[in-house]
């Protein structure tokens, strides 16, 4: 049994290389194959874009502010408010400096002495002599300082008193200097841009910046900025960029970068910052409100719970774009709201301004330096246009109807003045589904260029599903998946991520654009895992996904060589395990609980009568389970996660039926089976999702996938519920007050074997990729066919334990190359839980 690119099978065999003909050693027998790779030599296979993998940033876990921008000064205007996040003020990580003498008054003012329009808050500090002033905390731990490095600091400052204010970077109580600097404020009452360096002279990571002034006095100030002079430098010169994040980033040779983000584009308010609008603080991202002086960028609340001071913007991500050789991608709101947010339909009015500043990003990417936009790129520093050819509409919406009809108005807008823009639409936030399958008719029917799909699943989801896209319509819309990743940070989920890859490149005629997600977290400002490249305020470090990314990316090529693989074939696994019972911020009760087999036997029961749960163990350790009235009852509506499980059952063909009812809270509640730990179960979650969906969800080593989902489905609370699971072998029907609500077949099978094979024109290289995602090795035939290759290839290999992560302290998943013999046929042992390059020259 062959198909192109995967095979199911497991492995088992020593580590060696043998050319086809030759034993390992005289006499020996030719080793006998787990796998075999045929090469089609005559056969023509898919072009692979230039762009195909690119990365996708987004302004979460911290990646922009405190991460890839570099300013160290946290909440350097005074902007942050309770909005960004509970707790936060204009003084957030700032503490007021007493020189001496009568406290100083630090105040947050917002009126008409400020820097701007759009820089609402500035400081205003009342002292009675020199050395009253504040003190910045930073990110993390404080200010990461290199002993005789160089910092670029500037303040905006305004007095009607002629002073010197001091920039100080010391320990946390001020009692030692790592470095000094000052500058000259005169009097003249009028907001002015001071500059000075500063060299540090000892190397810490938890320093503070005081700010003081040298005079009894009334003084304004804002923007107060300190960055390290060793930033990012690229084709565009020095940037605001952090050096050993943008390093890795380019480190990847991405052929695109997709901007600004994903949720943070389409949620909140679509209202512009103005008076008008009364400077709604939690707003959608806007492009230009991130353009221009960076002082006039006004700041919003992060979608992600915190601020983000666009000083890392659009031009800022059009410039690193172009430093790295990538495509910029940019993504537009829709006017809607995806994310899990409701639907805005009170803003549709705002529909048509977005639109022409959809037009207008154009012109600032593309347009001569005569037009309005253009000429504001130049004024940034960049005459030459950006080259624009892609851009977004819209992300994860949950709104299909209403979507398509905004994106279609985008679309026409777009094409009738730039014809040659791609207008990228989406297909929501699942990988399969009513809303996914609404979308994709929705763009079917209208002619969409590409999809942007989104998926995060288990690395079992991605071992099942290799051949995701080969049955994908020819003809239809290509796609761009813009963000996926395997739920959790360890090398097995690196594998199957990479096992999926060779599917994505066997079918490059479909799949034009992909990107793993997130790209950036700060270790110790984390909303999303897993991600790509970590960092805190001193160093950073890829993750086992980032080193299989970065193998990808630089080992591309051209275009696929057709290449099948054959070998041993897995069987579909029973369901078997226990009964769960569980809630999510909810309260609920359970009653009556049974599991017989076909022919009425009963191989479980429990109705609670005798008072006690002894049959049931706590697998989540959350919530609160009591025995009460002969039913079992879960009261605690906070708790998320309480999976409770009855004891093991062996049997493949079995029935659970119950009565559960929810009490209380925000959602229903939910029914395990097969469950065999907290880690690996299927549920199903009865009004999940804010009670407006019940879906079936299959976790693996903790990670979950959708199998099937019914969307608008509600709850009633102190409803009682006739719930029955009906399991036999793979297949499950389920009902809900005897009425059949879903039904599935868990039958497709893991496939721990995958390979593809691509060309490199420019080298003429032939690239044979394999995946051996596996506890045992894999001997391996692969026949090259007819194709001029070299004695001599370059092997490239990632392995080591799947439970391995690399981490701040030790990164033990690393590539290794080594020098190899290849002749046009040979046999490769491949290790144990590995990816393996081999890039073999043209003869």
């Amino acid at each position: 049994m062959s198909r192109p690119g995967a095979m199911k099978g497991l492995a088992a065999a020593a580590l060696l290389v043998v050319p086809l003909g030759m034993a390992a050693d005289a006499g020996a027998a030719k080793p006998v194959p787990d796998y075999t790779i045929t090469v089609d030599d005559s056969a023509q296979g898919a072009a692979i874009d230039d762009t195909m993998y690119g990365v996708f940033f987004e302004d979460i876990n911290y990646a922009a502010d405190g991460g890839l921008y570099a300013e160290l000064v946290r909440n350097r205007s005074f902007e942050f408010n309770s909005t960004d996040a509970s707790g936060f003020t204009g003084l957030t990580a700032w503490q007021v400096v007493n020189g001496g003498g009568a406290a100083p008054t630090a105040q947050v003012v917002n009126d008409a002495t400020r820097l701007n329009e759009n820089n609402r808050n500035h400081l205003r500090l009342t002292s009675d002599g020199p050395g009253d002033g504040v003190r910045n905390l930073g990110y993390n731990t404080g200010f990461a300082l290199k002993a005789g490095a160089t910092y670029d600091g500037s303040v905006w400052a305004r007095s009607t008193t002629a002073q010197t204010v001091t920039f100080a970077l010391t320990n946390a109580n001020g009692t030692v200097t790592y470095a000094s600097g000052t500058v000259a404020v005169d009097g003249s009452d009028a907001w002015k841009k001071y500059e000075l360096t500063l060299t540090a002279n000892a190397t810490v990571n938890d320093a503070r910046l005081a700010v003081t002034g040298g005079a009894a006095s009334v003084m304004g100030l804002d923007m107060i900025s300190l960055m390290p002079h060793d930033r990012w430098v690229g084709k565009n010169g020095l940037s605001t960029l952090r050096k050993d994040l943008a390093q890795k980033i380019a480190d990847l040779d991405p052929g695109f970068v997709r901007f600004p983000g994903g949720c943070i584009v389409n949620v909140n308010s679509h209202r512009a910052y103005t008076a008008a609008n009364n400077f709604p603080r939690a707003r959608s991202y806007q492009w230009k409100e991130t353009v221009g002086p960076v002082e006039t960028r006004p700041t919003n609340a992060n979608f992600w719970g915190y601020n983000q001071s666009y000083g890392l913007g659009y031009y800022e991500y059009f410039t690193f774009a172009e430093d790295i050789g990538a495509m910029p991608l940019p993504v537009v709101p829709a006017v809607l709201n995806g994310c899990g947010q409701g639907f805005r339909a009170n803003e549709q009015n705002e529909l048509q301004r977005h639109i022409q500043d959809t037009l207008d990003l154009i012109e600032f990417a593309n347009g001569p330096v005569t037009s309005t936009w253009g000429k504001l790129r130049a004024d940034m520093g960049h005459p030459a246009p950006f080259g624009l050819t892609h851009i977004g509409v819209g992300n994860e919406e949950n709104f299909p109807a209403q979507f398509i009809t905004n994106f279609v108005q985008f679309r026409d807008a777009i094409k009738a003045k730039y014809p040659n823009i791609t207008v990228i639409s989406n297909s929501g936030p699942d990988d399969e589904g009513t809303t996914f399958e609404q979308h994709w008719a929705q763009n079917r029917a209208n002619n969409v260029e590409m999809v942007d799909e989104h998926y995060y699943n288990s690395p079992t989801w991605f071992l099942q599903n290799n051949d995701r896209y080969d049955s994908y319509d020819r003809n239809g819309p290509k796609v761009f998946l813009g963000e996926y990743a395997s739920q959790d940070a360890k090398w097995f989920n690196s594998l199957s991520e990479a096992a999926y890859m060779t599917g994505l490149e066997r079918n490059a005629d479909i799949v034009k654009l992909a990107s793993y997600a997130p790209l950036l977290a700060n270790v110790d400002n984390v909303q999303w895992r897993p991600d790509m490249i970590w960092f805190d305020n001193h160093q950073s470090w890829g993750s086992t996904s980032y080193e299989v990314q970065k193998l990808f990316m630089n080992n591309v090529g051209d275009r696929v060589v057709p290449s099948t693989a054959s070998g041993k074939v897995m069987q579909p696994t029973p369901i078997t395990g226990a009964v769960g019972l569980s809630t999510w911020r909810t309260a609920a009760k359970y009653d009556d609980v049974k599991v017989t087999s076909p022919d009425g036997t009963t191989l479980f029961s429990d109705d609670f009568n005798d008072g006690n749960a002894d049959g049931w163990r706590p697998l989540a350790n959350r919530g609160t389970w009591a025995v009460t009235d002969g039913q079992f009852v879960q009261t605690n509506t906070t708790a998320e996660d309480t999976l409770v499980a009855g004891p093991a059952v062996a049997a493949t063909d079995y029935d659970v039926t119950m009565k559960a009812t929810k009490t209380a809270g925000a959602e229903g509640f939910l029914i395990g089976f097969g469950v065999k730990d907290s880690g690996n179960y299927y549920w199903w979650n009865l009004g999940g999702w804010n009670n407006t969906r019940s879906v079936v969800e299959k976790a693996t080593s903790g990670a979950k996938q959708t199998l099937v989902a019914r969307e608008g489905h509600s709850i009633t609370t102190n409803k009682a519920y006739d719930v029955k699971i009906s399991v036999r072998g793979t297949k499950v029907t389920l009902f809900l007050d005897g009425q059949e609500f879903f039904s599935f077949d868990d039958n497709t099978v893991i496939e721990p074997f995958a390979q593809v094979v691509t060309h490199d024109d420019a080298t003429g290289d032939t690239i044979v990729k394999v995946v051996n995602a596996q506890n045992t090795p894999a001997v391996t035939k692969i026949d090259l066919g007819k194709l001029k290759v070299a004695k001599k290839a370059t092997m490239t290999v990632i392995s080591g334990d799947p439970g391995q992560q690399n981490t701040r302290s030790a990164q033990p998943i690393r590539p290794v190359t080594t020098q190899i013999d290849v002749p046009s046929q040979f046999y490769r042992t491949f290790d144990p839980n590995s990816v393996t390059f081999i890039r073999i020259p043209k003869k």
